[in-house]
């Protein structure tokens, strides 16, 4: 796991264009686990706190009780209809683990922990997918798939 500040460290260019994908509209998606295992979608804000990504959640909120319970999560950002407006810049996701900060008032707050970052885009061409991801373990890579 890294800190946001750790990824962008390691990979500026490509953490400054996930972070523009992340934040051009205000509703993001979310994927938690619930009790018994299987997948929960909520929407979710994000916010870049110093080298940190945050998320922050109502007072028992259902995704922040699956948080606290399994700290798994990933995250989509918003996304564009190409055929709309004749251009796709592409789709972040996120996929780390969440910790609850301390003392965050009446509601939660969490701080993400980050596992994987991907964008999906399409080449130049427009004739190919393009998979650009990022983990601490392995680093950046690109990926072109037909």
């Amino acid at each position: 796991m890294a800190t946001w500040a750790e990824f962008e460290a390691s990979e500026p260019r490509f953490a400054a264009r996930v972070r523009k994908l992340m934040t051009n509209r205000k509703h993001l998606t979310m994927a938690t686990l619930r009790r018994d295992g299987s997948p929960r979608i909520s929407g979710t804000e994000v916010q870049f706190a110093g080298e940190h990504l945050q998320i922050g959640s109502m007072p028992r909120a259902v995704k922040a009780g699956d948080l606290i319970r399994d700290p798994r999560l990933a995250i989509h950002g918003p996304t564009r209809d190409p055929a709309k407006s004749g251009s796709w810049r592409g789709e972040a996701k996120i996929a780390g683990r969440a910790r609850e900060v301390p003392g965050a008032g009446d509601g939660h707050t969490f701080r993400i922990e980050v596992d994987e970052v991907v964008i999906t885009r399409l080449n130049k061409d427009r004739d190919r997918l393009v998979i650009e991801s990022w983990t601490p373990a392995r680093g950046y890579r690109v990926v072109e798939r037909a």
